[in-house]
């Protein structure tokens, strides 16, 4: 449980670090591809509250957690789509032979590996609960864990599936950010710091608990690493970015440029 919680924490500031990155910076230009991101990953995040039915336990200060902030969601939705209305459209084109172009390629790739980690986490929460690692560090086996307390189960099944979903909601904000953002220095900040505190609690908090599984840790590793690359190899974009604000406000030194 202490596995799943502190990974559950660090997915959470993940969120929360693009949805201030998307509100401030694209959906203020009036981007609709913003809005769209904020709804498809909040949707999913709000409609992952609904696994509880897979595993028979109603968390009610995640149950009064869910109904306090799913309207101020909803109204934020609302009230925000006048600012970005329209589609989303296609995602622009990137090149993948440059060094920029594939970094964001390895990017994209491993935010698309979060949402697929995300579902398969919270089917297993939702079902199977453990994998074979789970009992194998634990050295117990699952009807062992529901003779000692009938609501022990469940309850890691809650903590399993709620992980799951943010995880979903995560990865697809960070997806469709990295598809559709413009490179900047304000989105690769946005995603390292969604990369730092996601993979980083994600992972370290194994060695911490002693449950180091090369099986159980790999995915979330090979993730880490690429999403890293990706980061690293994308910093020449950022460079430009920076570069072409310099020499626009060396050339307009009166003018107020908006930062990202």
């Amino acid at each position: 449980m202490i596995h799943d919680r502190v990974s559950f924490g660090g997915v959470l500031l993940a969120i929360g670090t693009m949805y201030l990155w998307l509100v401030v910076f694209p959906l203020r230009r009036g981007e609709p591809w913003a809005w769209w991101a904020i709804a498809v990953s909040g949707i999913a995040g709000f409609l992952s509250f609904l696994t509880y039915l897979g595993y028979g336990y109603l968390d009610t200060w995640h149950g009064v957690a869910t109904l306090v902030l799913a309207p101020i969601f909803a109204g934020g939705l609302i009230l925000t789509r006048k600012l970005a209305p329209g589609r989303a459209g296609l995602p622009p084109r990137f090149d993948l032979r440059s060094r920029d172009g594939f970094g964001r390629a390895l990017i994209v790739a491993s935010t698309f590996g979060i949402v697929c980690a995300g579902l398969t986490i919270m089917t297993v929460g939702m079902t199977r609960v453990f994998v074979p690692t789970d009992l194998t560090f634990m050295g117990v086996t699952a009807d062992e864990l529901r003779n000692l307390n009938a609501h022990l189960v469940p309850l890691i099944a809650h903590d399993r599936a709620g992980f799951g979903g943010a995880l979903v909601s995560c990865g697809l904000a960070m997806l469709i950010a990295a598809l559709y953002g413009l490179p900047s220095r304000s989105l690769w900040q946005a995603l390292a710091i969604a990369g730092v505190t996601g993979f980083g609690t994600a992972i370290l908090v194994h060695p911490a608990i002693g449950y180091t599984d090369a099986i159980h840790l790999g995915p979330a590793v090979a993730g880490c690493c690429i999403f890293t690359i990706g980061m690293v190899l994308a910093i020449p974009s950022v460079a430009r970015d920076l570069g072409g604000r310099g020499r626009a406000e060396a050339a307009h030194p009166g003018s107020s440029l908006r930062s990202e």
